[in-house]
């Protein structure tokens, strides 16, 4: 795999296209699954939030309309560029911050929760980044996480692996211009990455108390919660 240095690179060329690869690659079901993760973040008003690995800030924005007051971090600078410039059109307050997962520039229990979608799986250690979320996140604050998995039911699964194996790197580069290998990354990631239970066990290590999952879409998705512990 990538290191830290390759991968933010690569995001960086990517980031012009970035959004719109998104919406074509996913036929729109980025948006409900983002839906989802703020449901099950469960804002409560006045809260403050972290969106770590934040890219062009969709869940920041999806947060801030449910009420929450959201500070967004990303470790690539084009990115944010990008969200900036949303943030400026739709008029919506989310502050946007460079700054790498794994060295959040924050005190402890600062927020009341923290998400990230789409994003742990580009951390160079995932079970660093998420010690790391719960020691800015309040006792008994929640850390959800919105990650990519595999389908298991086998019909289903075949279909999924042709998709994202051979359409989707083509695709991708494709739709948003990218001339790297970022969707050969994401398909390679996504693979390697761990999922379900083994994720589960990833939040327990970082501190965080009762760990769950909800699967979506079939098992292309999956969106986890745990809760800092008192």
């Amino acid at each position: 795999m990538p290191d830290g240095a390759t991968i933010q690179q690569m995001f960086a060329e990517v980031a012009p296209g970035y959004d719109r690869a998104n919406r074509a690659l996913s036929f729109g079901v980025d948006r409900y699954w983002r839906r989802r993760a703020v449901r099950l973040v469960d804002v409560q008003p006045g809260e403050v939030g972290l969106d770590a690995c934040s890219g062009t800030g969709d869940l920041a924005f999806t947060l801030e309309r449910a009420g929450a007051r959201i500070l967004a971090t990303d470790f690539c600078a084009p990115m944010l560029v990008n969200a900036n410039q949303k943030r400026d059109e739709r008029g919506s307050p989310p502050a946007f911050l460079a700054a790498d997962t794994l060295q959040l520039p924050f005190a402890d229990d600062t927020f009341d929760f923290a998400t990230v979608a789409f994003g742990i799986r580009n951390v160079a250690d995932p079970a660093a980044g998420l010690r790391e979320l719960a020691r800015v996140v309040r006792p008994g604050g929640r850390v959800v996480v919105l990650e990519f998995c595999r389908p298991r039911a086998p019909v289903f699964r075949s279909v999924y692996s042709f998709y994202f194996n051979r359409l989707l790197p083509r695709l991708g580069g494709w739709i948003s211009g990218a001339k790297n290998g970022a969707y050969r990354y994401l398909h390679d990631s996504v693979m390697a990455f761990p999922e379900r239970e083994q994720f589960l066990a990833l939040m327990t290590a970082a501190g965080l108390r009762e760990p769950r999952q909800n699967v979506l879409t079939g098992g292309i998705a999956a969106l986890y919660r745990g809760e800092v512990a008192r």
